[in-house]
């Protein structure tokens, strides 16, 4: 009984992504062609997108965030993604959505993200 209740307890925050899905590289790619206007890396080496969630019907629903709530282009990146993702080959439909729980930390970037912004 305990053990069921820790598993909950230690859910991730973050929904896990569609990794093993075939299209999920391609995404994952396309994610990689939109560029935060601040910083010169792209949003899913930054770490904002938390989710990609692929159906088996190839819908895909991905969640991002920002790194600051207040960013300028706050209501335009979800559009950005969305036209990146969309011309994938086989993707049927994209719905992106924007979450600030968890917020964006440092720690979500990669280690490619920290070399090209000198913090490693």
């Amino acid at each position: 009984m305990s053990h069921q209740q820790d598993m909950i307890e230690g859910a991730p925050l973050i929904k896990p992504s569609s990794t093993d899905h075939p299209l999920y590289e391609s995404i994952v790619e396309a994610c990689r062609t939109v560029f935060d206007p601040e910083i010169p890396v792209n949003i899913f080496d930054l770490g904002l997108i938390y989710t990609i969630d692929i159906s088996s019907e190839n819908d895909v629903e991905i969640l991002m965030t920002l790194t600051a709530p207040g960013c300028p282009v706050a209501g335009e990146m979800p559009l950005w993604v969305a036209d990146a993702v969309e011309p994938v080959p086989g993707v049927k439909s994209v719905n992106v959505g924007m979450t600030f729980d968890p917020p964006w930390g440092m720690d979500m970037m990669s280690d490619e993200a920290r070399l090209e912004l000198g913090f490693m």
